[in-house]
């Protein structure tokens, strides 16, 4: 399934994403929490037991949405997450997937893949008019670089099927 999902993100990159952003000197949860943007995200992960996943050796691809891509779950829908930890961790491991997948690498497939993720549902990732899409997510910054692998920032949080 690697050979699959390597090549999606270059085309993030050749749709116009901004530059690649370098935090190789933080893991992945460290370098979200030090952007100040993913403080929903990171508060989640710690409430779903995953920071020490994503703090471990990797690489893994993560992802992620905004505080603002949070901000557009309903309150009541985000607290019922949050109050269920199994549907949490499987909500939170839909948005990462296992190796580093750069978006120099996603040249070679066509405006649409799957790509599997750690929780074992598929992505779909899409080109529309010039933007990449995760799902119903845009991907909005891509290549920030960790110790542990590589986030993506995307303007949704999206949902296993």
């Amino acid at each position: 399934m690697r050979w699959l999902t390597l090549p999606l993100l270059a085309v993030v990159a050749l749709a116009g994403a901004p530059a690649i952003v370098h935090a190789a000197d933080k893991d992945i949860v460290a370098t979200a929490v030090g952007a100040g943007s993913f403080t929903t995200l990171t508060k989640l992960l710690t409430d779903a037991g995953l920071v020490e996943t994503l703090q471990g050796k990797g690489p893994f691809t993560v992802f992620a949405p905004t505080d603002e891509a949070f901000a557009k779950v309903p309150k009541e829908a985000l607290a019922a997450l949050a109050k269920d930890p199994a549907k949490l961790k499987a909500v939170l491991l839909y948005h990462v997937v296992a190796g580093q997948i750069l978006a120099a690498d996603v040249m070679k497939l066509g405006p649409k893949a799957d790509v599997a993720t750690v929780n074992g549902a598929k992505l779909s990732v899409t080109i529309k008019e010039g933007a990449v899409f995760v799902d119903a997510a845009k991907v909005t910054k891509t290549d920030i670089m960790t110790t542990n692998g590589v986030i993506h920032v995307i303007d949704a949080v999206v949902m296993p099927k």
